[in-house]
């Protein structure tokens, strides 16, 4: 759930491993690769070509696998691979979609996006355009103004919150944002089948949906030409809003599906990687500031106790994100497997850094931390 006023709000992922080892060097060579950074030869090919994370919101695995409002998504999860111990990195949105490319939150731990306007860090764009990969960012509903807090604008001049900057984590980079060259990558999701299908699809693809089609909601108005508005907040877990949140996202994840598997860009050593970036927003629990659980893992921070971001109740210590789905298709992902490795987005951050070769971001590669890539996931089959 979401609250309608609160500094607070979340998301949420992706996969990939190594196809020049063979499967059984792969499982051998498992914790070597684990333990260093990644090379940055290009002696060995990727063992996926193409990369696809789709982030979706605020919702804790146990409300969306197994739910009759999300038979999709259950049907993904049990179709291909599901890793039932992956957790936010911490709460709220914005600092688990920077971490997801970046590696680190940086000390944010809310939603306002206007306040990150000198946010001057390596992230994985360096990365790729250094190493020549090609990559794409596709949001629905992305304004013209591609900087813009929120969109669309009505005719009267109102901004509805339907795209949130927030959720777009490649604008809130200062190489990104202020570079014409890479903000052409930041593109409107109505772009993403048209360029899947050309001759230069990007590798590396991330989506992210608009609040009416992520499950956050809050959205009271209908627009035109938006049949997913309007879409406003559930206040319990499956009551007609939330329910209505979670049709909808799973209604866009079916279609985004079908647009990736059948592209020009899908071939057997692709993958997409579907998760949320936190779990509920409840707003009963006093202590994490409403959310359902802080619980985390693998570098999740540390939060003084009575944070005022968080909750003058909350007692300090790690503050993850909670537990949350994350679901792996891939034709190397074996039917129904299970994956019970503790990950989180850096464990997502560092899956792609290992396929294509790249040195380690921030809390990428930790693995004495707990920080490991999902190659378990990944390559099941």
């Amino acid at each position: 759930m979401k609250k309608a006023v609160t500094a607070a709000t979340a998301i949420g992922a992706l996969a990939l491993v190594g196809a020049s080892l063979g499967p059984d060097a792969l499982a051998a060579s498992r914790d070597s690769a684990n333990a260093a950074p990644a090379a940055t030869s290009h002696r060995h090919q990727a063992p996926f070509d193409h990369l696809f994370v789709l982030m979706l919101e605020n919702h804790s695995k146990s409300s969306v696998i197994g739910n009759a409002n999300a038979p999709y998504l259950t049907k993904l999860a049990r179709t291909y691979t599901m890793a039932d111990h992956y957790y936010g990195v911490t709460h709220p949105s914005m600092p688990n979609y920077i971490a997801t490319i970046a590696g680190d939150n940086f000390g944010i731990q809310d939603d306002n996006d206007q306040n990150v306007v000198n946010l001057d860090r390596r992230n994985l764009v360096d990365q790729l355009e250094a190493h020549h990969i090609r990559w794409g960012a596709y949001l629905q509903t992305l304004p013209a103004d591609k900087l813009a807090r929120f969109g669309p604008t009505l005719p009267d001049g109102t901004q509805v919150q339907l795209y949130a900057k927030k959720h777009n984590p490649f604008v809130l980079f200062d190489d990104v944002k202020d570079n014409p060259a890479r903000m052409a990558h930041v593109k409107s999701y109505s772009r993403l089948g048209h360029d899947l299908n050309s001759r230069h699809a990007p590798q590396f693809v991330w989506i992210s949906p608009n609040q009416c089609s992520d499950m956050h909601g809050g959205v009271t108005q209908t627009v035109s030409g938006h049949p997913e508005t309007p879409c406003p907040y559930g206040v319990t877990k499956d009551d007609a809003n939330d329910a209505a949140l979670k049709q909808k996202a799973d209604m866009f994840v079916r279609r985004a599906v079908h647009t990736i598997t059948t592209s020009r860009a899908w071939t057997d050593r692709s993958a997409i990687v579907i998760v949320t970036d936190e779990n509920d927003y409840t707003g009963t629990n006093e202590e994490t500031g409403g959310w359902e659980t802080a619980e985390g893992c693998c570098d999740s921070p540390y939060v003084s106790a009575g944070d005022p971001r968080v909750s003058v109740d909350w007692p300090g210590g790690t503050y993850g994100g909670g537990l949350i789905p994350a679901i792996v298709v891939s034709a190397r992902s074996r039917g129904g497997h299970v994956d019970h490795t503790p990950y989180n987005h850096y464990s997502l951050l560092t899956t792609i850094e290992q396929n294509w070769h790249l040195s380690y971001l921030g809390h990428a590669g930790d693995r004495a931390n707990g920080v490991r890539p999902m190659w378990r996931s990944l390559l099941s089959r």
